[in-house]
This record gives C-alpha cells, sequence and structure tokens, in this order.
C-alpha cells in the first residue's frame, strides 16, 4: 500500500493485492465531488452519496476479482478509504472532533455519532432480521454494509456508532446509514475557529 499526503488535508493511496487494485484520492475541504469505479454499481452508489453528503471530494478506482465475489473488492476499497481519511486528517489540530447526523430515507431511518478519537471501535446496530441476507443491485449483499464500515473505522482509527432506527426496504436501509455516517463525518472533520490545537485533554488523538 502506497500512501502519499499532498498539500492540505488531502491523500491519494494506492492498494495492490492479488485479490484487486485500488485507487483512492480524496480531499477533506472539498465540495462532494466524486468519481466512482469500484465494479460493484451499488457500492457507486453508496460511495456516490458519501461524497455527496460529507462534502469530501472522492476519486475511487477499483478493479477486483468480482467474477468471484464482492466481498474482495468492496472490503479492500473500504481499507483505502479508511487508511486516506487517516492521512489525510494529519494530527487532527483544530478539527471538531466529534459528528451526529440522523438521515431518513423514505421509510427508513438512521443514526451516526462520529468520534475522530484515534481509538477504532464500531458499535452496528439496529438492521431487520434477514437484511444481512439481502442481494441488493445484483452484487451487493446486506452483510457488507457492517463490514466497509468496520474496515473504515479500523483503517481510519475513528469511532463510529451506527444505529438503524426504522425501515423496510433494504436498498433503503443501506442508504440510509451512508447518509448518516457521511454527515456525521462532515461535521467530524470540518475544522473549528473556536479549537486550538489538539481537541483532546491528551494532547494527542
Amino acid at each position: 500500500m502506497t500512501v502519499e499526503t499532498a498539500t492540505g488535508r488531502t491523500a491519494r493511496l494506492e492498494r495492490t493485492t492479488s485479490e484487486s487494485s485500488v485507487l483512492v484520492e480524496l480531499d477533506l475541504d472539498g465540495t462532494g465531488r466524486s468519481d466512482i469505479s469500484t465494479s460493484v454499481p451499488f457500492y457507486d452508489h453508496m460511495l456516490t452519496a458519501l461524497a455527496k453528503h460529507s462534502l469530501i471530494d472522492l476519486t475511487v478506482k477499483a478493479t477486483g476479482d468480482t467474477h468471484i465475489d464482492a466481498h474482495h473488492t468492496v472490503e479492500d476499497v473500504a481499507i483505502s478509504i479508511g487508511e486516506a481519511l487517516k492521512s489525510a486528517l494529519g494530527n487532527k489540530a483544530g478539527i471538531r472532533r466529534f459528528g451526529e447526523a440522523t438521515v431518513p430515507l423514505d421509510e427508513a431511518l438512521a443514526n451516526a455519532v462520529v468520534d475522530i478519537s484515534g481509538r477504532p471501535y464500531l458499535v452496528h446496530s439496529g438492521e431487520p432480521a434477514g437484511q444481512e441476507y439481502h442481494l441488493i443491485g445484483g452484487h451487493f449483499t446486506g452483510s457488507l454494509t457492517r463490514h466497509v464500515f468496520e474496515a473504515i473505522t479500523l483503517h481510519a482509527q475513528i469511532c463510529l456508532h451506527m444505529t438503524v432506527l426504522g425501515g423496510r426496504d433494504p436498498h433503503h436501509i443501506v442508504e440510509a446509514q451512508f447518509k448518516a455516517f457521511a454527515r456525521a463525518l462532515r461535521a467530524a472533520v470540518e475544522p473549528d475557529p473556536r479549537v486550538e490545537g489538539i481537541p483532546s485533554t491528551k494532547g494527542a488523538l
């Protein structure tokens, strides 16, 4: 894996394994522009929503062994996004650190709380029974939703509490989660003009 950090809160990462090849570029201070191609169409849709609602400019170009299963490519993209977020955040000086959002999508409702803590932790709850078995868009299995958030939180070293508060349609349930995460992440990484230095009593995140 190769990570390059440029001027400002940006990162570029390339990750190549025997299972996938991934390029991720992001800018935390963007406008939500995206250029996403993972070869998993529903995942493209979710990552486009993530960029749009977080205001993080995001480019993802990935290919992999999707003829076997979407799992490897989906996971490796999430790992790469997490690593790029960690790199772009730098020492985390001046950020708000915490973010929270509750987002509806028709009948579905999801709540996300983010802490840019330096301590990776995911709590993921509330999906209806059987959600993990749904095949959405012909490629994306419902169980991958939690796995994506798990990989991002681990590699970005953030804490995320994701709670599904309601929902019936599997597509809506997943999309509400991605949008809630995006809005919470937007707030957490945003610079706070009142914060001086690292927003922690420990002096480090």
